[in-house]
């Protein structure tokens, strides 16, 4: 049965996971191969299509694959040329503020603000919207992510 919590949970498993591959990478770690269970646990790329619009990707918009989501995160395969790597940039923590979550069924779309914390302290302040599907097991999988930076204020 989906629920709120079990959505909270998913957002805290993935913040949890940006942070440990921030982790590996900075302490020579296998960064990839966590990044790499991140996405097979988290995302729906198993199940059937996977909207995936990452914040700072400009030329390769969007990512339909595991192996375009994995490059977006680490860059390590080379996938898209353009990435250097989100998840290992150094994030200390991640913290989700939803505007609201709607649960539906077996589906449940979320969306507000996370916030990632790096190692000097800062915060940046990302917009996201995910959509979230239940898996065979009961697993809540990411079926849409979008996520930008917040427009500049005049």
């Amino acid at each position: 049965m989906l629920s709120l919590a079990k959505v909270k949970d998913a957002q805290r498993a993935w913040g949890e996971g940006i942070v440990a591959i921030a982790t590996a990478h900075t302490n020579g770690g296998d960064y990839v191969g966590l990044a790499t269970d991140h996405v097979n646990t988290l995302y729906a790329y198993q199940i059937g299509p996977v909207l995936f619009k990452p914040t700072l990707a400009a030329t390769n918009q969007f990512r339909p694959t595991l192996q375009t989501a994995l490059s977006y995160f680490v860059a390590s395969n080379n996938a898209c040329l353009e990435d250097q790597g989100f998840a290992i940039k150094g994030w200390t923590s991640v913290r989700f503020e939803n505007s609201d979550i709607i649960i539906n069924g077996n589906t449940a779309l979320a969306m507000g603000n996370y916030f990632f914390t790096g190692q000097e302290g800062f915060e940046v302040k990302v917009e996201y919207t995910f959509g979230y599907i239940l898996d065979d097991n009961g697993g809540l999988r990411i079926q849409l992510h979008h996520s930008s930076m917040p427009a500049e204020s005049n």
